[in-house]
């Protein structure tokens, strides 16, 4: 009878690892479908398929060296040993894990939009996933003892506390948006975004409807990323639905109000509440994680406008306020609105969670440089001037978004 309860207590874990996989790798077609939205027509195939060829290359590179550095687990093992004596949960659990770092290519991806190299950004993203995330998320969630685990030099500090990110708002989201902001500096801008004068001359978003999609994909998917990061149904927590929910909501309501009912600000701003949300999620009250959301849409709308207009930082998507700045944010909130003086859990440092989320700032901005600088200076990693004007869909993958307009020109 022990045996029978165990075998479905592991059946459990195994089904709720795979839903959880499932919803955060349904994220990756909205990852998909706002950069579709948001660039122009003539680089929309090659935004679908960047998206999923990374996502390959995600799963290949994190199961053979990734996985293994953060967690000390490397599964080459028989079938039989695989399936163990828990029906495979440590491959749900991995597939799960990989959903999250093969997000760290499609967040890098918004920013540097339109004018990368195919293959040179496969590369990148090779490097990223299999190496550099890795690293930071065995330093907070895996084997690496330095930042999230109990008796690490952080603990030594903040009377015992470690660095605390229940879901990615740093390992996940600060790092990408990090990573991608130095690619979009090596990267420089796209052709014609500044006029030979430094005047802004903004690029309109190209389909409004394919953003908004992609949005609500990121948002129904994102339930997934937060609630499943318990890993276990005996772990599962009503509280992280609850206050992803109004981390979102206040997000939205926040953007709205800022930004004169932009239908693009509105959309990140939902997703801007979820990416601070995420390290903090089973810590802060609801109140809070509402506060929480709607500061990180203003980060969103603010630091969007700042980075284009001041910085002239032509980052398509804003991928830097939305998941880099955003998801700094959320690390640091963690240790205010998760404070039981706030109505959170308690057990949380706010010297930890600033060490915590400058630590992957230095490691996120570290790697990207040296990536992008080497394959800029070897190989480079912009399409030529001619390849830009005639978008990647015809440059890279020799068609257009919608061939029958094409072909109709000639009949």
């Amino acid at each position: 009878m022990e045996k029978d309860f165990s075998s479905l207590a592991n059946s459990g874990d195994v089904l709720f690892m795979m839903l959880g996989a499932v919803m955060v790798f349904a994220m990756h077609g909205g990852f998909a479908f706002l950069e579709v939205g948001t660039v122009r027509k003539k680089n929309q195939v090659n935004a679908l398929v960047k998206i999923l060829v990374d996502f390959a290359i995600s799963t290949l590179v994190y199961f053979i060296i990734g996985y293994g550095i953060a967690y000390g687990l490397f599964l080459f093992q028989p079938a039989s040993e695989l399936l163990a004596d828990n029906q495979g949960y440590e491959l749900v659990h991995f597939f799960f894990l990989l959903t999250f770092a093969a997000a760290i290519p499609a967040i890098i991806s918004g920013g540097i939009a339109e004018r990368s190299k195919f293959w040179t950004q496969a590369f990148a993203a090779a490097i990223f996933v299999g190496v550099a995330y890795p690293l930071f998320e065995g330093m907070v969630w895996g084997q690496i003892t330095f930042l999230g685990q109990e008796g690490s030099w952080l603990t030594e500090l903040t009377g015992g506390v470690p660095f605390h990110d229940y879901a990615g708002s740093v390992v996940v989201h600060s790092m990408g948006g990090w990573i991608a902001l130095t690619a979009v500096i090596v990267l420089g801008p796209r052709l014609g975004r500044w006029d030979s004068q430094g005047r802004s001359r903004p690029i309109p978003i190209s389909n409004v409807p394919f953003m908004a999609l992609g949005s609500w994909m990121l948002c129904v998917g994102w339930f997934g990323f937060n609630v499943m990061s318990a890993a276990t149904l005996q772990g599962i927590s009503g509280l992280v639905a609850v206050n992803s929910l109004f981390a979102m909501v206040g997000g939205v309501i926040a953007a709205l109000l800022i930004s004169k009912n932009d239908p693009g600000f509105i959309h990140n701003g939902a997703l801007a509440g979820l990416v601070a949300i995420c390290a903090g999620s089973d810590k802060v009250h609801p109140l809070g994680a509402l506060v929480i959301g709607a500061l990180a849409g203003i980060i969103f709308v603010k630091g969007f406008t700042w980075e284009q207009e001041k910085l002239k930082l032509d980052d398509v998507l804003g991928v830097w306020p939305l998941h880099g700045i955003a998801g700094s944010w959320g690390g640091i909130a963690c240790g205010i609105f998760g404070q039981e003086a706030l109505g959170g859990l308690g057990e949380v440092s706010i010297m930890a969670q600033l060490i915590g989320t400058l630590m992957a700032i230095v490691v996120a901005v570290s790697f990207g440089f040296a990536v992008y600088l080497v394959l800029d200076k070897t190989v480079g990693i912009r399409l030529d001037k001619e390849d830009e004007q005639r978008g990647s869909d015809l440059a890279i993958h020799n068609i257009e978004s919608y061939p029958e307009d094409a072909t109709s020109r000639f009949l």
